[in-house]
């Protein structure tokens, strides 16, 4: 098995040797170094050649950011993931490093004993490294099958980027997005694609903790000529505004007073495949609210959230767009409505937003 090197970046040694421990705790993780600042961090990458930096946002000399902004330039860049405060200007940030390629992030713990943060970083921290891993190794054996493979000239020609699978008569009232890891930097490319004069409501559910959704609804906003803003509860559905769930709650809609209009709930019910906010919860509501007159559009993230939510969408006479695996950070999220067979398009990112647009009332 070949080991996923990491280096550990962060200005404090006490969450060096928290990142350091659980990562050592990892089978299958080797950790080639730490680094205490941004430029020591660059001149330890070239040497060491890590697969994975754990990167603090806040540093002397060289924050996190303008690491990030370096590594652009770098041939093979290692994949980054964030360390994170819990504050809004910590949100900010880390919506920017996001934005800028970073795998994705974890919050800084703001209290408790060494062990109780040890134990938090561990529940963040572990779950996106075996992503990390079980990619690396997918693409690791796809590149050893091609290269076994004696090459020859195909039989039929290719799949176009985008493939349909059934045509549709009506069109869509409202589209509902379900996203995670990789989502800031896909959604800062895909919702500035569509135009002002976006005739319908767009809901979305970004895996994220509170603060950090507000953060990215207010980058989002600033890039596109959409009105972007994280969901209060109340907030009408109205064309040509993009609601973002708020982290750690539950986003639905519900019937208006007049019987007509429809409204956000937003609520603290339970969370669903270990998220809140759930793509599954969003998508169910949007199901009964919108039967066959919603898009529902499912994007990179871990895990499989969504995918239940798009069933009932389906059932109900909806139309279902998902990122294609070459486009996706992290393909876990399309991975099963695809296979399932309910996804009638599968799009990469750049085309999502026009595939978006043909399903949209006139």
């Amino acid at each position: 098995m070949e080991m996923l090197k990491v280096l550990v970046v962060d200005d404090t040694i006490v969450y060096r040797k928290i990142v350091g421990d659980v990562l050592k705790a990892i089978p299958g993780v080797e950790m080639v170094g730490t680094a205490n600042n941004g430029k020591i961090a660059l001149s330890k990458i070239n040497t060491l050649k890590p697969d994975l930096i754990t990167l603090d946002i806040e540093m002397p000399e060289m924050s996190g950011i303008e690491v990030l902004q370096e590594l652009q330039q770098h041939p093979s860049p290692p994949k980054v993931i964030m360390l994170s405060t819990l504050t809004r200007e910590g949100s900010e940030m880390t919506i920017k490093a996001l934005e800028l390629g970073a795998f994705d992030f974890i919050p800084k713990p703001d209290a408790g004993t060494m062990a109780d943060n040890l134990l938090k970083v561990k529940q963040t921290l572990e779950p996106i490294v075996s992503a990390l891993k079980r990619q690396r190794s997918n693409r690791l054996n796809l590149r050893h099958r091609i290269s076994s493979i004696k090459r020859a000239e195909p039989r039929q020609p290719p799949l176009p980027d985008t493939t349909i699978q059934r045509p549709r008569k009506t069109k869509s009232e409202i589209v509902g997005i379900g996203i995670s890891t990789g989502g800031p930097n896909a959604l800062t490319r895909m919702i500035p694609m569509l135009p002002g004069d976006f005739k319908a409501p767009i809901l979305i559910v970004q895996h994220m903790p509170p603060m950090f959704t507000a953060s990215l609804a207010n980058s989002l906003n600033n890039k596109s000529q959409l009105t972007v803003k994280e969901a209060e509860d109340g907030d009408l559905i109205v064309p040509g505004r993009v609601l973002i769930a708020p982290g750690g709650r539950q986003m639905k809609i519900v019937a208006g007073q007049d019987g007509i209009s429809r409204k956000i709930k937003i609520t603290d019910d339970p969370p669903e495949n270990s998220c809140r906010p759930s793509v599954d919860y969003l998508f169910r509501s949007i199901a009964q609210h919108y039967v066959g007159r919603a898009t529902g559009v499912i994007m990179t993230g871990m895990g499989s959230d969504g995918s239940k939510g798009l069933a009932q969408m389906k059932k109900n006479g909806n139309y279902i767009i998902a990122q294609d695996e070459a486009s996706c950070t992290v393909f876990g999220m399309p991975k099963a409505p695809i296979e399932s067979g309910i996804v009638d398009v599968i799009a990469p990112l750049d085309k999502i937003a026009n595939e978006i647009l043909k399903t949209i009332i006139s």
